[in-house]
């Protein structure tokens, strides 16, 4: 299969792609591009993305038509589009090969010679971006796909001139193995996706055989002990990272800087390297730069350089991004979807100087929020007001016969609405100056903190 594919890009010149707009297509674009293809590409919503790639000279249709794919001689499409699709029945009619975006994504990893694939059940994203900035800023020019906005670049991904490539790589439904990767990442390994995996051991399995994929090194969590299952055996040369002494590259005299920021040594075996100024919030967040740091000198970044940039770094798009501030009322917006997530996030936010904070949640999917409704009960309570929304179902059905008023029943004092503009209003009358509200998941919550932003402006 991979053998075919690669010989199904070489000899074409025009690819089209479905959901042009998203997120996850922008960065490939981009790099097919460089690469001197002719790229059209459709879409149902303007935005942003869609505007920079008409700039850079994408043709681009909104709305899904047959005659959308005029002189297309492939077609890529994302994991959200469905089979009726009038523009994918159109290619198959036609006899116009079509792709998924995960196998894009996998033939143009080959197309590096140093591939550093992201993994991990969290904190992909943050790590991701991290080691972006700080290679640009150490002038390698590395080509990056980002799950993320990053402010530097202005979007969730780049084509570079260098053969660097990092990569965001999804463990959804084994999406990641279809990358090849040259230097892989491990974050850490819990239990998510159940709906597809069934077990943890299954998803330390998936994850085994991302590493096996590898074909040079494997960096990974040595405080993680899922992680470390994962790359028993593999055959790969192992470096690790961790708060713990026992690894390769670990932090000393960590420092906090009011919850906002913090400060350590760099170690690695023993020896310091730099000293490092972390500018974003959370422990959780000391580990994803260790992380980044293992992969950056391994490519031939200096420590010195390393620091300099990534004190440079203040985040990436939807993780703890501060919108802006009503009344004395700071609101805020994180991507937090899964208890591992949650806990951090905020535990992160109560070390940060605020009066209380506001968690708004809306829970992502029937089948993890019926799975993990306990888990969920017990991390949401360590803010001091939760509100949340009904549950957003995304891909699936509520066969699992699970509502959020079940996951608010276990949550004394917490308050649900079915929403955005109940939401919006309850926080407003209630919060108080001083107090950070945070709307937390992986769906469109995101939008009722611009509403709360939007109703103080009106």
């Amino acid at each position: 299969m991979i053998a075919f594919t690669e010989e199904l890009l070489k000899d074409k010149n025009h690819i089209h792609f479905i959901g042009v707009g998203g997120s996850g297509m922008f960065p490939i674009v981009q790099i097919l591009l460089s690469k001197g293809y002719t790229i059209s590409g459709s879409d149902n919503n303007p935005g942003d993305t869609l505007e920079q790639e008409k700039k850079m000279g994408v043709t681009v249709y909104m709305g899904h038509s047959a005659e959308n794919l005029d002189g297309a001689e492939l077609v890529v499409y994302s994991a959200a589009i469905m089979k009726d699709n009038p523009e994918l029945v159109a290619a198959r009619e036609y006899g116009i090969p079509t792709i998924e975006r995960s196998v894009m994504l996998g033939i143009l990893s080959r197309h590096f010679n140093n591939c550093v694939c992201v993994s991990g059940t969290h904190g992909k994203t943050t790590t991701t971006a991290m080691l972006t900035q700080v290679l640009l800023g150490a002038g390698l020019d590395p080509t990056a796909v980002i799950g993320g906005k990053l402010p530097k670049i202005g979007g969730s991904g780049r084509a570079g001139d260098s053969d660097i490539m990092v990569c965001e790589a999804c463990e959804f439904v084994d999406t990641f193995l279809k990358l090849s990767p040259d230097i892989s990442i491990i974050l850490n390994i819990d239990a998510d996706h159940l709906d597809y995996f069934g077990t943890l051991e299954n998803i330390i399995q998936s994850f085994h055989r991302f590493a096996c994929l590898t074909s040079r090194t494997v960096l990974v969590n040595g405080d993680d002990k899922n992680s470390m299952k994962a790359v028993e055996n593999c055959g790969k040369e192992i470096i690790t990272f961790g708060r713990n002494e026992t690894n390769d590259y670990y932090p000393q005299n960590i420092v906090s800087k009011g919850g906002v920021k913090s400060g350590y040594d760099l170690m690695y075996k023993g020896e310091k390297l730099t000293h490092v100024e972390l500018n974003i919030p959370g422990k959780h967040n000391i580990i994803n730069s260790l992380a980044a740091a293992a992969a950056a000198l391994h490519l031939g970044v200096t420590p010195e350089q390393f620091a300099q940039h990534l004190a440079e770094f203040h985040g990436a798009g939807r993780r703890f991004e501060i919108l802006g501030h009503v009344n004395g009322i700071t609101i805020a917006d994180d991507y937090a979807h899964h208890p591992a997530e949650l806990k951090v996030t905020l535990e992160a936010a109560k070390e940060m100087d605020f009066k209380r904070v506001w968690a708004v949640f809306q829970p992502f999917t029937y089948s993890r929020t019926k799975l993990l409704l306990n888990d969920f009960a017990t991390v949401l309570p360590i803010a001091d007001h939760v509100v949340m929304s009904e549950i957003m179902g995304s891909r699936e059905v509520n066969t699992y016969d699970i509502y959020t008023k079940d996951l608010a029943e276990k949550i004394p004092g917490s308050v649900w609405f079915n929403t955005f503009e109940e939401i919006a209003d309850y926080v407003l009358n209630h919060a108080q100056p001083g107090d950070l509200v945070i709307t937390l998941g992986c769906g469109d919550i995101y939008k009722c903190a611009k509403l709360m932003l939007k109703k103080s402006e009106n």
